[in-house]
């Protein structure tokens, strides 16, 4: 089964600065998803783009090389995460960076799903019925 884990902006910020009070936890969690998958496990490491848009990560700027360089793939908002999110945001009254990960989380089948968040409370009320790690920074 593949494992999906899904950063939120906390996350993503921290990554970002070594300044930032959680760089080095967070920081530890990626370096464990990087040995993982040197050892052949299937983990693909996500960022919902309303979650980079947030935290204001441009790929383009040389500002943001370090997560550039950790193989962070973007999770799209088309059409269906869009109408998910909008129903998720709707009903938990929560962002829309965590409604888009409410929808990436409800919309991935078969993967053993883990979000890196400082908000553990509202992760697990956009995750529904479906169960996920939460790993709180």
């Amino acid at each position: 089964m593949t494992r999906l884990v899904v950063l939120d902006n906390e996350a993503v910020q921290a990554l970002a600065s070594p300044r930032h009070p959680k760089h080095q936890r967070v920081l530890g969690h990626m370096e464990a998803v990087e040995r993982r998958k040197r050892h052949a496990a299937a983990i693909s490491l996500v960022v919902p783009v309303a979650v980079r848009v947030e935290a204001g990560w441009d790929r383009t700027s040389a500002q943001w090389a370090f997560l550039n360089r950790m193989r962070i793939t973007d999770v799209p908002l088309d059409a269906a995460h869009a109408n998910a999110a909008a129903a998720i945001h709707e009903q938990a009254q929560v962002s829309v960076a965590d409604a888009h990960i409410g929808a990436t989380v409800q919309s991935t089948p078969n993967a053993d799903i883990t979000v890196v968040t400082s908000d553990p409370a509202d992760i697990r009320r956009v995750a529904g019925d479906r169960p996920v790690t939460v790993i709180a920074i």
